[in-house]
C-alpha cells in the first residue's frame, strides 16, 4: 500500500507529540487507587485525647441504638426498603462500622472549631495536642487517617498558623523519636492565592531537615472557602495553580460548606451543601482538579441531630420530640451526603458523633442499591472484551465499563462491599486497583 509522508518527517512529528503526551500524563496521572476516608471529623484542639476515636465512637453507637433500636426505625429514617431486607442489610453495615472504626480521619483543629485566644494558651494546646498524639501512636488508639488544622496564612494569622505546626510536629517528634502518625496531613484553610500553600510547602522543608525527617513525609491538604478560589480576577481557574505551588505536598482539596455560602452573600437560614452556589462550586473542582490524583471533599451539614431534651427522667412526649428532632436532622444530613455521593464528592466532613450513622446510611446504601446491577453488567462487559453490550435497558460502552471500574473500587474503598463481594465480578482486586479498564482488556485477550 503506498503512502505520502516520509519516514522522517512523521517520526520528527511524533517524536514532538510524544514529549506533549508524556507532559500531559505527567499532569494528569489519574484517580489514586488507595483508599480515601468517607469522613473526616473535626474537633477542637483543646479538647482532643489520645483515646477520643475510641469514645466517640462508642457515643455514636449509642446514639444510634437510642435513635434507630432496629431496621424498621432506620429504614423509615431513611427512606429505606424494609420488606426486600435492603434496610437491614444497611442497618447491620452500620452497627458493625461504628463498633469497629467509627472515625476513620481526625482533624485537630486549630482554627475554627478552636477560635482566637490568647498565643500562650494556643502554644500549649499545641504541645499538648501533639502529646496526645504520640500516646495515641504508642496505644494505637488513633484512627487511620490524622491531621491537625492550622489558622490561614493570611496576614493576620500567618504567625500564629506557623507557630502552632512548628510547635506540634517538633512536640510530636521528639516524643515519638522522629515518627509520624499514619497518614498524618495539615489542612491549610482560606486559600486564596498559590503563594500561601508554596510558603507552607517551604517550610515543611525546613522542618524535616531540622527534625531529621523524610524528606516530603509532610504533607498538606487545602480548602477552598472563598469564591477567588474558584475563580481569580483574570477569569480563571486558580485551583490547580494552588495544587502546583505546593510542590508535590498537597493531596486533597476540601470544601467549606460555610465560609463558601458565606463569600457568596448566601443568608444563614440557606447556607446548605446542596444550595446552587456550592454546586457551581464543586462542578469547577471537579473540573479543575480531575485525574490529577487530588482527593476532594466536601463540607459539612450543620443542623445536629441533637434532641432539645437532656435527662434521665423525661417524659413520653420528651422523648418523642428528641426522637423526632434526630430523626430530621438525620434524613436532612443523609440527602447532603448523597447529594455529594451523586456529584462524585466521595468524602466529607462530620461535626459531631452523632452524625456518624447518617454518614455511614448514606455511604453504604449509596454503593450497596446498585451492587447487584454493576456486577451483572460488568462481568458481561468483561466477558464481551468491550464489545458494546446491551443489558436491559441499559446500553455500555468503554467509558461506562471505565465507570464501573470506578464503582467497585470506591465502594470497596468504603467499606460498602467486601473483596468477597468484588471477586464475583471476575476480576482481581489487582485489577480493580489498576483503575485501567483498557489495560484489563489488553491483558485477557493474550
Amino acid at each position: 500500500m503506498s503512502t505520502s509522508i516520509p519516514t522522517n518527517k512523521k517520526e520528527e512529528l511524533f517524536n514532538n507529540l510524544k514529549k506533549a503526551n508524556k507532559a500531559f500524563q505527567e499532569l494528569y496521572p489519574g484517580d489514586r487507587s488507595e483508599r480515601q476516608p468517607v469522613h473526616t471529623l473535626y474537633g477542637g484542639a483543646n479538647l482532643f485525647k489520645y483515646d477520643a476515636a475510641s469514645y466517640l465512637g462508642k457515643r455514636a453507637l449509642e446514639i444510634f441504638e437510642t435513635y434507630a433500636p432496629d431496621d424498621k426505625v432506620f429504614g423509615k429514617v431513611f427512606g429505606l426498603d424494609v420488606q426486600s431486607g435492603f434496610s437491614s442489610k444497611v442497618y447491620n453495615k452500620v452497627i458493625a462500622k461504628l463498633k469497629t472504626e467509627a472515625i476513620e480521619d481526625f482533624r485537630i483543629d486549630f482554627e475554627d472549631g478552636y477560635g482566637n485566644r490568647s498565643n500562650e494558651e494556643e502554644d500549649e494546646t499545641a504541645r499538648t495536642a501533639a502529646l496526645e498524639v504520640a500516646r495515641g501512636m504508642a496505644e494505637k488508639t488513633l484512627p487511620p487517617f490524622i491531621g491537625i488544622r492550622i489558622k490561614p496564612f493570611t496576614e493576620e494569622m500567618k504567625e500564629r498558623g506557623l507557630r502552632t505546626l512548628d510547635i506540634f510536629i517538633t512536640t510530636l517528634v521528639k516524643e515519638t523519636n522522629g515518627k509520624l502518625p499514619d497518614n498524618f496531613i495539615v489542612m491549610l484553610p482560606k486559600v486564596t492565592i498559590a503563594e500561601q500553600p508554596a510558603t507552607l510547602a517551604a517550610f515543611f522543608d525546613i522542618l524535616e531537615k531540622e527534625l531529621n525527617l523524610e524528606r516530603g513525609i509532610l504533607k498538606m491538604e487545602m480548602m477552598v472557602e472563598t469564591t477567588q478560589a474558584i475563580m481569580s480576577i483574570d477569569g480563571t481557574n486558580p485551583l490547580y495553580k494552588f495544587i502546583k505551588a505546593s510542590n508535590g505536598r498537597c493531596i486533597a482539596m476540601h470544601f467549606g460548606t460555610y465560609d463558601y455560602t458565606a463569600s457568596c452573600s448566601i443568608t444563614a437560614k440557606y447556607q446548605e451543601m446542596d444550595h446552587p452556589v456550592c454546586d457551581f462550586a464543586h462542578h469547577m473542582t471537579k473540573v479543575a482538579l480531575a485525574h490529577t490524583g487530588i482527593w476532594l471533599s466536601d463540607g459539612a451539614t450543620n443542623t445536629m441531630p441533637i434532641g432539645p431534651h437532656r435527662g434521665d427522667d423525661l417524659s413520653k412526649e420528651q422523648l418523642q420530640e428528641n426522637m423526632d428532632t434526630v430523626h430530621r436532622a438525620w434524613k436532612k444530613g443523609y440527602d447532603h451526603i448523597r447529594h455529594s455521593l451523586w456529584n462524585g464528592f466521595y468524602q466529607g466532613w462530620d461535626l459531631n458523633p452523632a452524625q456518624f450513622p447518617m454518614r455511614y446510611a448514606a455511604v453504604y446504601a449509596f454503593f450497596l442499591e446498585s451492587y447487584d446491577d454493576a456486577v451483572e453488567r460488568l462481568k458481561t462487559f468483561v466477558e464481551k472484551a468491550a464489545r458494546a453490550t446491551l443489558i436491559g435497558d441499559v446500553f455500555d460502552d468503554a467509558a461506562t465499563g471505565q465507570g464501573l471500574l470506578n464503582y467497585f473500587l470506591r465502594a470497596l474503598n468504603s467499606g460498602a462491599i467486601t473483596e468477597d463481594e468484588v471477586l464475583v465480578t471476575g476480576l482481581t482486586l489487582e485489577e480493580i486497583r489498576g483503575r485501567s479498564f483498557k489495560k484489563i482488556l489488553e491483558n485477557r485477550k493474550r
